[in-house]
């Protein structure tokens, strides 16, 4: 299913990649096999996504392998495998573990108007205790145009603050291309771009996350540490949705607050 010749390709420019080691891998899988990919997504509107909808991002996701068709189910299996396990620990120089569960992976769909302020990943698995290290991130949105916006921004990380720098890449959700980073380098990262694609058009896109031993001085963050956009600096409310948003025990409760 996957591509390795065009990902060993693409590999050896992770480690220069600038903020953070990262990526970009196109034609990551076939033409035909991201178009049934694309096709077997849920429609937006059903009752099985698991909505996030506040100031700070704006997106639908599903990890459940029983809502998954059988294109979807099996390109996740694989990426699961001990095979592709052990190919990716290769390149990124470190023992990977994938994560059956799909914690925080998955499906993810955004409509118009879609956001996602840069963040910072949780740091634990809450279950494994394992430190999440690389991330993939598949596009599949066949209509979706550059004048769309969707891009996912990379974010320096500013040492004097010790919080989000300057916005240093973008990179286009175009149609069957991948994106792999390293998750724990103060990698910032979000949608550069909030999305005014037309009603009926998504941007959808599949993610599997790979763990690894959590090293000595790990930060223990268990939810997403986000950042304010510009236009949102100062603003006190944003302030507090961020930190209870970052809060294990209350994130859950501002995940769909408006």
């Amino acid at each position: 299913m996957i591509n390795r010749k065009e990902l060993l390709s693409a590999f050896l420019a992770f480690k220069a990649g600038r903020p953070f080691p990262h990526c970009v891998i196109d034609n990551f899988i076939s033409q035909e096999l991201a178009e049934r990919l694309e096709n077997e997504f849920l429609n937006y509107d059903s009752p099985k996504w698991y909505v996030y909808k506040n100031k700070i991002e704006d997106k639908r996701a599903l990890n459940d392998w029983n809502s998954f068709p059988s294109t979807t189910y099996q390109f996740f299996q694989s990426l699961n495998s001990p095979e592709f396990i052990e190919f990716l620990s290769e390149l990124a120089g470190v023992q990977l573990f994938c994560d059956p569960g799909l914690h925080g992976a998955g499906w993810h769909i955004h409509g118009t108007g879609g956001n996602l302020n840069p963040h910072l990943d949780y740091s634990i698995h809450p279950k494994l205790g394992l430190q999440r290290k690389l991330n993939i991130i598949l596009y599949v949105s066949s209509a979706l145009k550059h004048e769309h916006g969707g891009h996912l921004g990379l974010w320096e990380h500013d040492p004097v603050t010790d919080h989000l720098g300057k916005l240093v890449c973008e990179i286009e959700p175009k149609f069957a291309r991948a994106v792999i980073f390293d998750t724990t380098q103060n990698s910032w990262h979000g949608l550069s771009r909030k999305l005014t694609q037309p009603e009926g058009i998504y941007r959808k896109s599949l993610a599997a996350y790979f763990l690894c031993e959590p090293p000595v001085n790990v930060d223990f963050r268990g939810r997403a540490l986000f950042a304010p956009r510009e236009e949102q600096n100062g603003d006190a409310d944003i302030e507090e949705l961020i930190r209870a948003r970052a809060n294990v025990a209350s994130s859950e409760k501002v995940y769909r607050v408006n």
